[in-house]
C-alpha cells in the first residue's frame, strides 16, 4: 500500500461516508497539549452527518456478512502491514495530537498491530457446536447446531488516552466479523482514527463502504446510540457518558468500558524495592490518563516509610518534558483543564491533611509524578477517579483491612497484589471485587490478549478480541429435522 501515507505532514482530516471522503465548512484546529500548536484540522459533523454514515452502513451490512472469511482476513494482514511500514508516521501523530511520550507512541503501534494479529487468530476460532436434541425424554434426534453471525452495525466511541489501540481492540473485531462500523473517534486525537481508517479503507481488500467515520462530542454520539440501525454500541470512557448512554440506547447490546479506582496492597513479605519501581510506572504512565492507572497504594504498616523513601526516589527518576525526546517517560495533561484539576486535587487532600511525598510542582508547565503520604480514606483524591499522574500512599494494619478499604470504591476494573505469601494470594483472587487481579505486579497491567473489562461503576462487558468478537455476533441455532 505505498503512497497510502506520502504526505505525513498533512493535518486536514476528512469524513469517511462509507469509503467516500467529504469535508465541511465548518472546521475545528486540534491543538497540540504540549506546545499549542495547530496539529489537526477536523470537520465538525453533526446529527445529519451521523445518520447519513449510519445509512450507509445499514444499507452495506447484507453484502458485508458475506464477504468471505479469508477476504476479511486479507483485509486485516492489509491494514497490519500499512501499520508496520508507516510505524513512526502513526506514532509521530499520536504524539502530535494527544502528547503522549514518542517511545509510548511507538508502542501503542506495535500494540495496535498486535491485537489485529490476535484478531486474524480468533477468527478461526468464531464457530458454533451442534447438539443432542434428544438427551431429554421429550426431545428426539435432529441435526442441531448453532452458529455466530455478524449483528449488521457496530457503533463504535473511543477515548483520547490510546486513541489507536483502543479503536482497533473495537473496528478490527467488528469489521473482521462480517460487520459495519460507525466510529466516532475522540474529539482530541481525529488525525490517528483518520489515518488508521484510511488503512482499512484503501486496502485493496476493503469491504466498500464497510467502515464510516465521523467527527464530533455528545450530539454526534448520541445520534449514534439512540439510533435503532446499530445493534451494539461499543463504548469506552467515562462513567457520566456511559450512564447516558444506557438510558438512550433502547434494545441493542452495550459494551461499556468506564472509569477505574486501581488499587495495589503492598504486603511486608513483598520485594520493595521491586514494587517501589513497577507502582511508580503503573502510577505515572501515560500521565496516570489510564482507566488503570494506580491511584492507591495500600501499605502494611511495618513498610510504609520505607516503601515511601523507594517510590520517592524511582519518582524522581522519571523524566518530565517534551514528548518528542525519546528517554521522555511523561509529557502533559490531555489539556489544561485537567492540569487545573489535578492541582486541585492536590490542594483539597493537603488541606486534609495529606502531605505531598514526591513532586507537586510543575516542571516547564507540566503537572508533574506526585506521591501523595498520609492519606485517609474520606479524602476526595482517594474516593474518586483522578485520572492524572497522581497516587496516594496509606497505611493499613492488615491485609483484611487493605482489601476491605480495597473493595470500597464504586469502581471495580482492576486490582493487585504484592507479596511473597501465597496463601495471601490465593485470598487475594478470591476477595478482590473487580475484573482483573495481578500478582506482583502492578494494576496497570494489561495484555491484549486477555479479556478486559470491570464490574460494578467499572462497566459491562469485556474487550480484547476474542470477546469482542462474540459482543459484535449473535447466536444463530439451527434444527434439521
Amino acid at each position: 500500500m505505498f503512497g497510502l501515507f506520502d504526505n505525513k505532514d498533512f493535518k486536514e482530516v476528512q469524513i469517511f461516508f462509507g469509503s467516500t471522503k467529504e469535508t465541511k465548512q465548518e472546521c475545528r484546529k486540534i491543538k497540540s497539549p504540549y506546545d499549542k500548536k495547530t496539529v489537526s484540522i477536523v470537520p465538525i459533523c453533526d446529527e445529519e452527518d451521523t445518520t447519513r454514515a449510519l445509512k450507509i452502513a445499514d444499507a452495506t451490512k447484507k453484502s458485508a456478512a458475506q464477504v468471505p472469511l479469508s477476504k476479511r482476513i486479507s483485509w486485516l494482514e492489509d491494514v497490519v502491514h500499512t501499520l508496520s511500514q508507516e510505524r513512526e508516521a502513526f506514532a509521530k501523530v499520536l504524539t502530535d495530537e494527544v502528547a503522549k511520550p514518542i517511545a509510548f507512541s511507538r508502542i501503542e503501534v506495535d500494540r495496535c498491530i498486535e491485537t489485529i494479529k490476535i484478531t486474524i487468530s480468533e477468527l478461526a476460532n468464531l464457530h458454533g457446536e451442534t447438539i443432542p436434541t434428544d438427551i431429554m425424554p421429550s426431545g428426539k434426534k435432529t441435526i442441531a447446531f448453532y452458529r455466530r453471525e455478524p449483528v449488521g452495525v457496530v457503533a463504535c466511541i473511543t477515548p483520547f488516552n490510546f486513541p489507536l489501540n483502543l479503536v482497533a481492540h473495537k473496528i478490527a473485531p467488528a469489521l473482521g466479523a462480517g460487520n459495519c462500523v460507525v466510529l466516532k473517534p475522540t474529539p482530541e486525537a481525529p488525525r490517528t482514527a483518520y489515518m488508521f481508517a484510511k488503512a482499512f479503507i484503501e486496502s485493496e481488500y476493503a469491504t466498500k463502504d464497510a467502515l464510516s467515520v465521523v467527527y464530533g462530542d455528545a450530539e454526534v454520539g448520541s445520534a449514534l446510540v439512540k439510533s435503532p440501525i446499530p445493534r451494539v454500541v461499543s463504548f469506552t470512557g467515562s462513567v457520566p457518558v456511559g450512564k447516558i448512554i444506557t438510558t438512550q440506547a433502547g434494545i441493542k447490546k452495550v459494551s461499556l468500558e468506564l472509569g477505574g479506582n486501581a488499587a495495589t496492597y503492598i504486603d511486608s513479605s513483598a520485594d520493595l524495592k521491586k514494587a517501589a519501581n513497577r507502582c511508580a510506572f503503573g502510577a505515572f504512565y501515560n500521565s496516570g490518563q489510564v482507566c488503570i492507572s494506580l491511584q492507591r497504594i495500600y501499605l502494611h504498616r511495618d513498610i510504609y516509610d520505607e516503601f515511601a523513601e523507594l517510590i520517592a526516589v524511582e519518582t524522581s527518576k522519571l523524566k518530565v518534558g517534551s514528548p518528542y525526546d525519546d528517554d521522555t517517560f511523561m509529557g502533559p495533561l490531555i489539556d489544561d483543564e485537567s492540569k487545573q484539576r489535578a492541582k486541585t486535587w492536590i490542594a483539597s487532600a493537603k488541606n486534609e491533611g495529606a502531605t505531598i511525598v514526591a513532586g507537586g510542582e510543575e516542571i516547564d508547565d507540566i503537572f508533574p509524578p506526585t506521591v501523595m503520604g498520609n492519606v485517609t480514606d474520606d479524602m476526595k483524591i482517594i474516593c474518586e477517579e483522578v485520572f492524572a499522574p497522581i497516587v496516594s500512599l496509606v497505611a493499613v494494619d492488615s491485609y483484611e483491612e487493605a482489601i476491605e478499604k480495597m473493595n470500597n470504591s464504586p469502581y471495580g476494573l482492576q486490582f493487585s497484589i504484592f507479596t511473597n505469601d501465597l496463601s495471601l494470594t490465593q485470598s487475594f483472587i478470591d476477595d478482590a471485587q473487580c475484573g482483573g487481579v495481578v500478582i506482583n505486579d502492578i494494576p496497570t497491567l494489561r495484555f491484549d490478549v486477555q479479556p478486559y473489562g470491570g464490574s460494578k461503576l467499572s462497566g459491562v462487558g469485556r474487550e480484547g478480541p476474542k470477546w469482542a468478537l462474540e459482543e459484535f455476533t449473535e447466536v444463530k441455532s439451527i434444527v434439521i429435522c
